[in-house]
This record gives structure tokens, sequence and C-alpha cells, in this order.
């Protein structure tokens, strides 16, 4: 019988950076029920219903051991949710039903802490492990023998590493059992007799975790975690049969769910950092297959084979399995499109339905229908290749294809026999004799040594942007010197491996009191507390942050210093991967203290402090395998893109070290770039081929691809008072620095498209709302170009977007800018004027984006770190951004420019009044069309007052008595009108 799978969501608290930023809950909830609402727009609200809708954000209190627990009756704490959850994994597995727990949802949005929880905050996971041995040693089960097994694997790029064992060099081989579905191939299954054991192998497997994560410099938020124990009940029936109950229980951690930015890495060849996404990707596509095929669209093909996760997840999601999924969501407005993104994938899974069975067979019969499946497989090895079915041959395949994959298909059959060969083997075993043959693993009485160690011994302990992944590594340093090198270099007591970790790194000497480190070579890289350490050391108290190389983070743990404090009833606060990260950031200049900053300066801050750490892993990758490129932050403020106000963008410079080449990357391709460089990376160090083609290259893009040169910008306040501009308006790339020059010119004119005469139009307008609800049209001209750099001189144009345009307009391409024509024109229609667009003139600016293609005009030679010194990069350090200052000034410029030009007009206008009155000289009247020609220009009050003496006088003129003073006088038809 088929069931849906049980979906629950769970919103955590606000963490110190939300905090930090003054960030408010977008989430609420009532029963069951989840709503979000956009922090932009209140009106748009969306409800989800769940089987569970956890509020765990706050309303909660800590113990004195620090469990949170409910302050009322909202909060669920950790209890709650295993009671939900992990108590109906454990129920169906004693019944003999397979089990799936997963959690989905952004990085740092609380999977781990449901899932494996930390300190006395205990997870899902580990409890659930705990409760299955209680029950199991309960004695509520005489005559039950019971096997429980451990496994722990990750999904990193689409590779498979067991983190019980050692590392496979491009991953492990996941094969498909006919029967049941896919496996991976030589997987460590570890016999486990307690939940202490489990414990010790889950420390040992996040222990690998985090050492390969350094190893091959990869983010552990990327990679999923898939925890598998199989729980076996063997018993007698009523017939005295011996019958085997199975449950195989898998708990997976998804990785980071991440979106892109809307800027991001869409159409780049390496979207998604090669293959770190596509797993994800996957597993949403089956999601939607599954979906369809439930509701009547039997057609439709579900592709769990398009990635290594879905072929794991296939049982848990449309076979033999009981699945539960609990998505974490962030309730910060912050992370509105994140969290939404969440929900909605939360909501399509409940739609799934699987089928689960009770897997309960006599030990007999497993054991016989294994024998008849090699009799099977042996007598169609034993016929040789030819008896060997082909699917689709005769259907137009050549033979040697033919042959091609009757090989493939016999090898297949050799490793299927292999692998049932080996499992009835196991099965034939008992598990006494599988315990006394388990692989050497970590001993409790080891494990329980090393923590006592740690109490009282100096040591070194990583920071980890997953919390579940910090203090796993520990080196501890004894008295006398130490040296700390690179793994496999030489003799050190103490070896690390990472970026920039060289063979003799640094040394550090413990006097039994007090402990200094300085560089072991002058080139070493070393921060300590945030700062570069000098050539003499420095001395490491409790709690100093250390980071060797470009990437491995280290606390430092000093015993004595840490208990003196405790005796003065200090309370020190342990530091975090984020703590170190801003103090890395302050010391080198990029962020200030958040007192007085505004919000949007909170989050570049925040932005700056995630994306450093990247660009310095990306130039250390770049520097070991000597790509011969370096990266650079870039800030792109408003004004820079043309606007007066705006959050400031963070984007990456790519330079080409040799040619002088640039290329400017969104945060969101930066990113994906730089996950599979690390892939490339990981190749390069186990000794694989890592050199690509320029397709696959992550650090490589296209030397003719377009790129964009720098910008000019036209401020627009000129046109709410019809007046003409014409200017050579600099171009400024993103450094603010001076690339060349773009003259540009606005003219009012006709419909026709005729530029229109001060002394024959009305062109002058006192206030720019006179021309709101009339037609006014402008003539755009660009008509040279001059000054660009001799590397920027191919197939140039200009983009830009003016108010009304609803796609950017580009000019045509110039192949040769070194010519400096660009003729070029547009006619801007507004018709009729808005208040909008008067607005938008009032304040705004209009950019010119100049792009074109580049061309090598330098060649430099050398290793990628010489070069890099010669370039004064301080890996990616340096900020770049538009000068607001020069921006400033510009618009400063142009304002006085309009007010030069509006004073010109009123002084023509008082001109040609103070012209008519010296021609009138004694006359107490002006003839009306002469007067309304001096006037023509004038504003619209003076104009106004103008026509209403005119008509006032008209009337008088036949009222009046003849002859009377301050009559019209009807001479020869001309209208005159008084000035009495």
């Amino acid at each position: 019988m088929s069931e849906s799978v049980r979906v629950a969501v769970r919103v955590r608290p606000f963490n110190s950076r939300e905090k930090a930023r003054n960030a408010f809950s977008i989430i609420t909830m009532k029963d069951k029920s989840t709503t979000i609402k956009d922090p932009n727009n209140a009106e748009n609200v969306k409800t989800f219903h769940f089987d569970y809708s956890y509020w765990s954000h706050d309303q909660f209190i800590e113990e004195p051991n620090g469990y949170l627990r409910p302050a009322g009756s909202v909060y669920a704490d950790q209890k709650r949710v295993f009671e939900d959850l992990g108590r109906g994994v454990l129920q169906n597995a004693w019944a003999g039903y397979n089990c799936s727990l997963f959690a989905y949802g952004q990085t740092g949005s609380g999977k781990s802490y449901s899932m494996v929880g930390y300190g006395t905050n205990t997870g899902i996971v580990p409890v659930t492990c705990e409760e299955l041995f209680k029950e199991i040693q309960s004695g509520r089960h005489a005559g039950t023998e019971f096997e429980v097994t451990f496994s722990m694997l990750e999904i990193y790029n689409e590779q498979v590493q067991d983190l019980l064992g050692s590392h496979v060099k491009g991953g492990m081989k996941i094969r498909e059992h006919p029967k049941k579905g896919f496996y991976v191939e030589d997987l460590n299954v570890i016999p486990v007799q307690s939940f202490k054991e489990i414990e010790d192998q889950m420390e040992a497997g996040t222990r690998n975790r985090t050492i390969a994560a350094t190893n091959m410099n990869a983010t552990s938020s990327r990679a999923h975690t898939v925890v598998t124990i199989n729980f076996n009940q063997k018993t007698d029936n009523a017939q005295g049969k011996g019958m085997t109950k199975t449950s195989n229980i898998n708990l997976v951690d998804l990785a980071g769910s991440e979106r892109a930015d809307a800027t991001g890495a869409t159409g780049d060849r390496l979207k998604e950092g090669a293959s770190i996404n596509q797993s994800l990707s996957a597993l949403g596509n089956v999601i939607s297959a599954l979906v369809d095929v439930q509701s009547g669209n039997k057609g439709k093909i579900v592709p769990y084979r398009d990635s290594t996760l879905t072929k794991l997840l296939k049982n848990a999601l449309g076979g033999n399995s009981k699945t539960i999924m609990i998505a974490a969501l962030s309730p910060a407005d912050i992370n509105y499109d994140e969290t939404l993104s969440t929900l909605r994938f939360a909501d399509r899974v409940k739609s799934i339905k699987t089928s689960a069975v009770v897997n309960e067979s006599p030990t007999e019969k497993l054991i016989r229908e294994l024998r008849e499946e090699n009799a099977r497989l042996q007598a169609m090895l034993s016929g040789g290749s030819t008896s060997v079915p082909v699917v689709g041959a005769g259907k137009n395949i050549s033979d040697e294809e033919i042959e091609r994959i009757r090989e493939e298909a016999t090898e297949e059959l050799k490793r299927q026999l292999e692998h049932n060969a080996k499992e009835m083997e196991e099965m034939k075993k008992s598990w006494t004799d599988r315990l006394k043959e388990r692989a050497s693993g970590p001993q409790a009485d080891e494990v329980d040594a090393l923590k006592q160690k740690r109490k009282v011994t100096a040591h070194f302990w990583n920071l980890n942007e997953d919390p579940s992944l910090e203090g796993v590594v520990c080196h501890f340093v004894e008295k006398g010197t130490t040296t700390i090198g690179r793994v496999g270099s030489g003799p050190q007591f103490i070896q690390m491996s990472g970026l920039h970790i060289l063979d003799k790194h640094a040394i550090v000497t413990y006097d039994g009191t007090k402990i200094f480190i300085k560089k072991a070579v002058p080139e070493a890289k070393i921060l300590v507390d945030g700062s570069p350490l000098r050539s003499e050391g420095a001395e490491l108290h409790h709690h100093s942050r250390v980071m060797f190389g470009s990437s491995s983070l280290f606390c430092f743990t000093l015993p004595s210093e840490r208990d003196a404090a405790a005796t003065a009833g200090q309370v020190l606060h342990t530091p975090t991967y984020e703590d170190a990260q801003h103090e890395i950031a302050e010391k080198s200049g990029l962020m200030r203290h958040r007192a007085g900053l505004t919000k949007e300066d909170l989050l570049l801050q925040e932005e700056l402090i995630s994306i450093l750490p990247h660009v310095n892993e990306a130039n250390a990758i770049s520097e070991e395998i000597d790509a011969k490129k370096s990266f650079e932050i870039v800030l792109i403020s408003a004004a820079a893109r043309g606007l007066r106000d705006g959050p400031t963008q963070v984007m990456i410079k790519m330079s080409d070290l040799t040619t002088e080449h640039t290329w400017l990357w969104s945060r969101s391709k930066f990113l994906s770039r730089k996950y599979a460089m690390q892939e490339v990376y990981q190749n390069f160090i186990n000794g694989e081929e890592w050199m690509r083609s320029n397709e696959d290259d992550p650090f490589y893009d296209p030397y003719d691809a377009e790129v964009h040169i720098a910008t000019a910008f036209l401020y627009l306040k000129f046109m709410g008072y019809l007046v003409d501009f014409e200017d050579v308006c600099p171009l400024t790339n993103f450094r603010g620095v001076e690339q060349g020059h773009l003259q540009i010119s606005m003219v009012p004119c006709s419909p026709r498209g005729e530029p229109l005469k001060e002394d024959v139009d009305d062109l002058f307008v006192e206030d720019p709302a006179e021309l709101v609800g009339r037609r006014v049209d402008y003539l755009l001209r660009i008509s040279a170009i001059k000054g660009l750099p001799q590397k920027f001189n191919k197939n140039v144009y200009c983009k830009y977007s003016f108010f009304g345009d609803e796609q950017p307009v580009s000019t045509p391409v110039l192949a040769d800018a070194s010519t400096g024509r660009f003729d070029y024109s547009r006619q801007l229609t507004f018709n009729p004027v808005t208040k909008e667009l008067v607005d938008h003139l009032e304040s705004q600016s209009l950019s010119f984006e100049v792009y074109g293609q580049q061309t090598a005009v330098v060649s430099k030679t050398g290793a990628t770190a010489e070069l890099m010194k010669s370039t004064l990069m301080s890996r990616g350090l340096t900020l770049m951004s538009s000068g607001s200052d020069a921006g400033e000034m510009k618009r400063l410029q142009a304002e006085r420019t309009l007010a030069e030009r509006r004073l010109e007009r009123a002084n023509a206008r008082l001109h040609r009044v103070e012209e008519l009155l010296k021609a009138y000289k004694g006359s107490n009247s002006i003839p009306v069309d002469e007067l309304h020609r001096a006037l023509y220009s004038a504003n619209a009050r003076f104009r106004a007052a103008a026509r209403m003496l005119i008509m006032s006088n008209r009337a008088s003129r036949f009222s009046a008595e003849p002859g009377a003073a301050g009559a019209m006088a009807p001479d020869k038809g001309t209208q005159v009108c008084s000035l009495q």
C-alpha cells in the first residue's frame, strides 16, 4: 500500500549575522501551516500546509547544561522533533520497513542541528541510534539475534567517497542490483554492538570528511552526507524456520540549496561549478517527474540516473521505503528568496508516494535465491560472450558496437557474480565472526584517551564554516620545538594539508608556560589573530586564531591560561569560524566596526567577509597549479551603475597575468567557477590528469569575449527644462580610472526630429512639472569616442537603457574605435510626459556602458606567484569601486551647466523686453504681437499674466469712452496694450 512522504518544516532562531543586520522574521506558523511574507510587499503572503510545522525560532529557555527547552507550548525542542519523526523511523525499522529521513535547506538554515544537533541538544540521528540499542538491550526480545551495521559516505562533485575508508581517486563506483537497486561498490559496512561504537564511527567519519575537505579545499556545505544503518533481526518462526527481517535506515544531510543570483552564472559554460549542484537539480527533476507519474502521466520517465544522489535515493523517493523529509528554514527577511524556494520544494515532495513492504524472508530462502541467481549468471558467462544478450541488436548497430556492448555487459555480469558471492559468504558467517573480522577502526579506549588529552595538552583545533565539522581535527603541541609542514614532505611532528602549506611552514616552541610561533621560511603565509605574522614571530595565547597558508584556519587551546581564567571567574568566548573571518577582514581593512553602519553597509560587509576566503583560495589554487590568473574583489557603487542611490554590487575581476586581459565576473559566476577550480586542484594533488580543454577550464574565458570597458554618465536634469546639452563625457572604469571620452549631445526637437530654436520655439520651462501632460521629443546623438586604450579598440559599442526602455538599447558596433567616429542618433519621444518621468529626470543619470573586445598588447613570462608580486596583487584584498567623489563632481558640473543655460535664457528674455521698451519709449502702449514675441519664452506665470492683461484690455476697448485714457485705439486695426 502506497503512502505519501511525510514532510516537516522547522524555523530556527536568528543567527548573529542576522541580528547584526537588524533582520526581522518573515515566517509565522499555526498548527500545521507555515506562512511566509514578502519583506518588500506586505500583500504578497503565501501559506503552505505540511505534516508538521515546527516553531523553533524563539520562546525557549536555555538550561544550565545548555539544553534549549520550551518556555511555553509553541517552541519545538529536539525531543519533540524526535518523538514526531525519529520515533516513527524506529518503529518502522523494527517492523522491517526501509526508512529514509533527509534534511533539505540552504546553508546555515539548521539542517545539521535537526539531524545531528550539538552539545546536549542531540539531533535525530544520534538519538535514533541510541534508542535502537536501548531497545535491543532491553531484554524484551529473547530468542532474537540482532545485527547492526553502519556506513557513512559523502557525495561531492558527483563523486562518492567512503568516510570510513581511504580516499579513492575519482570516487567509488555506483552499481545497480536487479532487485535491490543502486549501491556503492566496496563501501565499508562496519558491524557495531552499541551506540558508543556508532558514535565513535560517526566521529571518525566526520574527521575524515573534514580532512578530505581541507585537502581538496572543498566547502562542506556543497556536499551530501549519507549515513546508513542496516538492522537485521534473526529469529525462528512458529514452524521453527529461521527468518530474517531487514531494514535499511538512510539518514541524509543534503548540501546547501542556495539559489543562484539573478545576475549569476546563467549561460556560463561551467554553470553551478561544473557538477557541484547537478545532484540537487536532478533531485528536483526526479521529484517533479514522480509527481507527474503519480498524477496519471504514466509515460513520464523518472530521471534517477541523472546524478549520483538520485541513484542512491531511488528507493527513498519512489520505491520500497517509508520516507520523511525535514526542511530547515531561515526566518530572516534577507533570506526570503531561499526560504520561499525551500517551502516550494517541500510542498512538491509531500505529493510523492512510496510503496514500502516488510523485508522478511526465510534465511535459507535468501541464500537459495543468491545461489540460483549465481548459477544463472555463471551459465551465461560459461557460454562465452556470444551468449550475453545485447539490447537493440539488429537495429542498425554495427558488429563492432554490438561486440563492445556485449563485452561491457559481460564485465557487469562478472561484477554482479562477485558481489553475490561476497553477500552469500557474509550471510553464512555468524555475527560473532563478522565482529572479529571488523576492519580496524577507532577503538573506544583510544577515542576516550584523545578526548582526555585535549583537556590537558596544548593543541590546535580546526575552525570550519560548518559547525558540525568544527573542532574535529586536532594537532597537539608538546614541550620543546615542533615543526609544522605539508603532509608527506618530511618527519614534521605536525603535518597539514591545504593551499599554500609549505614543506616546512612554521616552528612552534613551548617551554611549558609560554608558546611562540614563527615562520619556518620567509615566504610562509601565516596569520595570527587576523594579522600577518612578522619575521620575529608572536606569542600564542588561549583561543589565538591562526591561519596556515590560505585556508587552514585553527584555534589554539592553552590549558594553563584557560584554567587560570576559570579560577579567576572569567567567562571566555569560544571563537567561531565567523569570528575569525570577521577579524581577518577587519585587519585587512575590508570592514569597519558595526556601530553606526546602515543596514546596507552591514549587508555589504557580510558579503565581503563571505567572498574574501573564496577569492584568496582561487588565487592560491592559481599559484599552486600555475594558472597565470589572479582575482580581485570589485565594488561597483550605485553611481558607477548610473544610479543616484542603491546597493553596492560585489563582483570579481579575473586578470591574465601574462597578457593583462581582464574579465569581470558576477559573484555567482565566480563561486561556480571556484568550485570547479577545487575539482581541478583535487586532481592536481592526487596526481591525476588535471589539465583541461578551454571548454572545461574554470580559469578560462575567451580572449576575444566581449568585456565591459568603461562607463560614461549623463545627468538628465537639463531635460526637465527643455535645455539642450552637449558634452565630452569621461569614460571611467570601475576603479574610477579614465579610459577615454564619449561625445554626447541631447537636443529638444520637433516630432519630425528637427531641433527646436530658442528664438522661435517656446522652450523656457520654469518648473519641470509644467511638462506633465505635454509631448516632448529629444534627439540623442553619440558623435565620437576617443582615447580608448589600444587593447580596447576592437568591435566597440555602447549600451544604455533610458526611462521606459524594456530592454537595453545597443548602438551599432564600431569595428575600429581608433578612428574616433561614432555616428549614432535616436529620437526619444515622451507622449505624454508623466510625473514619474519628471521625477526620474530630476534625480537620475543615464549611463552609457562601453563594451568591446580585448587584444593582447603585453606578453609576460614567469611563475604565477612571481607575476602576482610584480602586479602588486594582495591575494584578493584589492578593492575597486567607482569613486563617489568623481561622480558627485560630474553631477555638480551638470547642475552648473544647467544653471548657466537657464540664466542665458532669462537674460535673453530680459534683453528682448528692454529692447521693446526702448523702441516704444515715450509711448503709453505697445502692439500686442510684439509684446507676445518679447514674452514668448517667458515662464508660465509671466505669460499667463500677460494674456490676462491683453484680454482685459480687449474687453475695455468696447466699454471705454472714445478718447478716454487707457482705451484701446482702433488705429489701422492694430491692437495695442496700455502701459498704464
